[in-house]
């Protein structure tokens, strides 16, 4: 048995086999209760020769305490086992454990033993119950038939083509912009806006992008209130859709290039990620911005997540179950679906609410930042794929100065981490050296980047929603 607190508890039939396919139950929440039951039987006085005995049962129950954590067995796989086994000619099995396993430190002889052909497998079966794929038939042809022939261009592959959407998305070297959006994009809005309550969401957004003609999603998610779902049909009716460049994974109004306006290099999004290590001063469980992802807390296909359910105690058994005060009152529908505007807004003294972040340079509401963007205004003379109409470097430089302000807050909130450093002067000399070590790092990733893949980030996988 292997049972970890926090996932799941593993049966194995052959614990010390380490091909053992295991039987999992997964770990669920409960409120019940634990009960000590006796039997007691009586049998009664013998009347009548003829009657017979009836005995006469009682039970005695008592509470002995409340159970909040069970582990259930649901897979109906416990025979699936693999076997380190081989065949020989004469159709006998051979073990092969002790030739596979090393148990112990062997010597090289050891591995240089003429042994038959085992490959363990990599993984076990990724699913503990059956299931059914629901294959279709094979189609019954009359004599005679011969199947078609097909391209390769239908064929499905690594180079599928996308299936229809209704948003427009642009690359940085496309030529053109789209002025409209596509037919299917009005349609589909016009069909699903059919309230109020859209129609003044279509106006806000209106307003929105002739106030700023570029906007990220989660700023209009700040700024409006619509749901999520209907503003996956509106922002492909009222704006495009940048893939590539410094303004990727942007939304763009409809008609406006922002390579051809230099004023537009306040919209440009900057990808910024908390630094952290031991040379920062601090490890990742230290920091106060929890990661919103973990490879370590990577739930398996068998693992069922279910929403955790009220415990009962044994006060609660004592006292009574009483209902619960009065929840709090629902949102109004004109911030229901809004997002705080930290989601999109940088400030001095605040801490982002994620490790990586996606700002729109006019969102960074800190002086020295916008100095930094605002060094070269009215001197612009080329837009490229990767500083956009800012000076080169100025995506490191904003990420040196964040990066300062953020520790020097982790440090007002967390001294006991920075115990360290002496005086302020010496972590002020410290904090620049750590800044200098950021920029040769970066430059050695430069070598490494590719303009027309775009940033792999969490915000770009909002183009599934429309592929």
């Amino acid at each position: 048995i292997y049972a970890d607190p926090a996932k799941r508890l593993e049966l194995y039939f052959r614990p010390k086999d380490p091909y053992c396919h295991p039987v999992c139950a997964n770990r669920f929440p409960t409120s019940t209760m634990l009960l000590k039951v006796k039997r007691r039987t009586k049998k009664k006085k013998q009347l009548d020769a003829e009657e017979q005995i009836q005995p006469e049962v009682q039970f005695e129950m008592e509470i002995l305490g409340t159970v909040t954590t069970v582990y259930k067995f649901q897979g109906r796989m416990s025979d699936f086992q693999y076997l380190a086994m081989h065949s020989g000619p004469d159709g006998k099995q051979t073990s092969m454990y002790d030739k596979v396993l090393m148990l112990k430190p062997e010597k090289e002889e050891f591995f240089n033993r003429e042994l038959p052909l085992y490959i363990p497998p990599p993984i076990f079966s990724r699913l503990d119950t059956p299931i059914d794929y629901f294959y279709r038939p094979d189609i019954q042809h009359r004599e005679g038939y011969n199947n078609p022939q097909v391209s390769g261009e239908n064929l499905i592959g690594l180079s599928r083509a996308r299936r229809p959407h209704n948003a427009i998305f642009v690359n940085f070297d496309d030529e053109e912009i789209p002025a409209k959006p596509l037919d299917a994009a009005v349609q589909t809005w016009k069909k699903v806006c059919t309230n109020p309550v859209d129609k003044k969401a279509e106006e806000e957004l209106r307003k929105l992008f002739e106030v700023r003609p570029v906007w990220s999603r989660n700023a209009v998610k700040a700024n409006i209130s619509v749901h999520p779902d209907k503003l996956k049909l509106l922002l492909p009716y009222l704006a495009y859709y940048m893939l590539t460049g410094p303004w990727r994974s942007l939304w763009v109004r409809f008609g406006y290039d922002p390579r051809k306006h230099p004023e537009a290099k306040i919209y440009q999004v900057l990808d910024f990620r908390i630094r952290c290590g031991m040379k920062y001063g601090y490890a990742p469980n230290d920091m106060p911005v929890k990661a919103k992802r973990s490879t370590y807390n990577y739930s398996l296909p068998i693992t069922v997540k279910k929403p955790g359910v009220h415990t009962v105690s044994m006060h609660d058994l004592k006292q009574g179950l009483g209902t619960s005060s009065a929840s709090g009152a629902k949102k109004p529908a004109s911030s229901r679906y809004k997002l705080k505007e930290s989601i999109y807004i940088f400030r001095e003294g605040a801490l982002p609410p994620y490790r990586q972040m996606f700002y729109q340079l006019c969102d960074l509401n800190v002086e020295s930042l916008q100095k930094i963007i605002h060094r070269n205004d009215g001197t612009e003379s080329e837009c490229t794929e990767r500083d956009g109409w800012c000076l080169p470097k100025t995506s490191d430089d904003l990420r040196d100065t964040m990066s300062l302000m953020i520790k020097q807050i982790i440090r007002s909130t967390r001294p006991a981490l920075f115990s360290s450093t002496t005086s302020s002067e010496d972590g002020k000399e410290q904090l620049a050296y750590e800044s200098a070590e950021d920029e040769d790092d970066e430059e050695e990733e430069e070598e490494d980047f590719k303009p027309s893949d775009g940033s792999e980030n969490e915000m770009e996988t909002e183009i599934l929603d429309y592929v």
